[in-house]
């Protein structure tokens, strides 16, 4: 049998499928589109088709759609179709998209995606009606974020209230992809609806006093909300007629993280991820709903039905590629100078907010240099991967997991030099898998569970192994530099956030 796992990302839409017939245990299809060359007809830049100041950064939803059409084709054309048994998928979280009595019909043109960050007004409005920051966290499992579904969807109804009106659903990425997929509006996965603002994370039902605060109407504007192994229809037979696909239960999509969650097998407390990709998330599951108090991470549902803790930093690869440009690099040039730079790089260090940052909340974007002025090319390499990884280190301890293993994916997560600072700072063996594709991998892998009901350490079991003889090891010299240096990171960043003159700023 055979199961297709899809991923729109921010950049990209990336199919896996595997294959489970008998004993055999393979991927035995991968593949990927970048909207930005194979899509040009939307003009996107790094997957980004709209930027306004403000922080309004949007997308389309017909881009998506459209690779989604072009993804299903290559898949017809690659797999014994008849063995395909079931399709899941994953999307980048926060994404709304807004359609009319169909998810064909879009009522709004464009969706602002997770990098938007031009509602902070309606943030606070929230959080003001729910009895402050720490009181959303509680009840939804974040406080409210920019990015966020529900100050999303408060802006659009002040904003164009007419729009807003005529909106018969609203969608995230992954439940409007499988709508499309199964030909009618789809529910909302448990996983990705923890990241709307709109949902008791504890219930697991839309939380009455969310709504009330968001935008009038609401509730009736939103799908039913489903736990992740629901299969909620068949692929619709216009599909199936046009592609010669068989009858394939589509299980309920669900969000980028939750699904690279499965695709790097961590089904259990105690293990932990770090995803290098245009954002960089840290996250590892959690058997019960703790929250962050101080508001930098985020309680979600697991697709295993418990919990996951996860921490976004928006200035991910995009940071990377920035430092990368500046010096006229390739990305063999960047890890040889990383790897060739002494660790704590002499004390130079920067806070490389090049866009607006999620963590810690930065709303305009902001570089901020110590010790840099006079610095080689080498040196900015080296201050921006530390600071990364303990921007990462401090704002992840609220999840309460003391990690002596890490598994590392993304694109980056292919540069040693990159993991070596990683192990260093976290002091923990850094293992890397071979798929970067974790997110499609994890939607493939909760298809199979969902259908077969099988237990999720042997969904996980043949599928999400790292590669143990690459493993990174920290160095006890380099654990012990990095414990201080941790220190004068958090003074650097508490000052730059507080309008302190540490560093010289640009």
């Amino acid at each position: 049998m055979l199961y297709a796992g899809f991923d729109c990302s921010t950049q990209s839409f990336s199919v896996v499928v595997i294959d489970v017939g008998g004993s055999r245990r393979d991927v035995v299809f991968r593949d990927s589109i970048t909207f930005d060359a194979d899509l040009p007809q939307f003009g996107t830049h790094h997957g980004v088709g709209v930027t306004q100041p403000g922080g309004v950064v949007h997308s389309s939803p017909l881009m998506w759609a459209s690779a989604l059409e072009l993804m299903l084709a290559r898949v017809a054309h690659a797999i014994e179709a008849p063995r395909l048994r079931a399709i899941s998928g994953s999307a980048q979280q926060h994404g709304s998209v807004y359609c009319g009595m169909t998810p064909q019909v879009l009522t709004r043109a464009t969706s602002p995606i997770w990098m938007d960050s031009s509602t902070g007004r309606e943030c606070d409005e929230i959080e003001a009606a729910l009895g402050g920051p720490v009181a959303v966290a509680r009840l939804t499992g974040s406080r409210a974020f920019p990015r966020f579904t529900g100050p999303q969807i408060r802006k659009f109804a002040r904003e164009d209230p007419d729009a807003y009106g005529k909106t018969d659903r609203i969608h995230l990425v992954s439940s409007y992809l499988a709508s499309l997929l199964i030909g009618d509006h789809a529910p909302i996965d448990h996983a990705d609806g923890s990241g709307m603002n709109l949902m008791d994370i504890h219930s697991r039902e839309w939380a009455d006093a969310a709504l009330h605060a968001t935008a009038p109407g609401v509730r009736h504007k939103l799908p039913a909300l489903v736990p992740s192994s629901t299969v909620i229809g068949t692929l619709a037979r216009s599909w199936q007629t046009r592609f010669h696909l068989p009858h394939a239960r589509i299980v309920a999509w669900s969000g980028d993280n939750p699904c690279s969650l499965i695709g790097t097998g961590l089904v259990n407390e105690g293990q932990l991820s770090i995803s290098l990709g245009t954002s960089d998330t840290i996250f590892g599951p959690m058997r019960d709903a703790r929250v962050s108090d101080d508001g930098v991470g985020h309680a979600f549902v697991s697709p295993t039905g418990e919990y996951m803790g996860i921490t976004v930093f928006r200035n991910g690869s995009l940071a990377r590629e920035r430092i990368r440009d500046r010096f006229g690099m390739d990305w063999t040039g960047f890890s040889s100078a990383l790897a060739a730079t002494e660790a704590g790089n002499c004390g130079a260090m920067m806070l490389p907010w090049f866009e607006p940052e999620i963590t810690p909340a930065v709303q305009s974007p902001r570089l901020t240099q110590d010790g840099l002025e006079d610095a080689t090319p080498a040196q900015h390499v080296r201050a921006l991967v530390e600071a990364q990884m303990m921007a990462m280190c401090a704002h992840s301890r609220w999840m309460g997991v003391a990690p002596t293993t890490i598994y590392a994916t993304g694109g980056a997560a292919a540069n040693r030099a990159i993991l070596q600072v990683m192990a260093d700072v976290f002091d923990a063996d850094v293992y890397r898998f071979e798929s970067t594709q974790s997110a499609a991998l994890g939607a493939a892998l909760r298809a199979w569970q969902a259908d077969a009901h099988l237990l999720w350490r042997d969904v996980v079991s043949d599928f999400c192994k790292p590669i143990t003889d690459d493993a990174v090891s920290p160095n006890a010299k380099n654990v012990t530099m990095y414990r201080s240096l941790q220190r004068r990171y958090s003074a650097l960043e508490q000052g730059a956030l507080a309008g302190g003159k540490l560093g010289a700023s640009s």
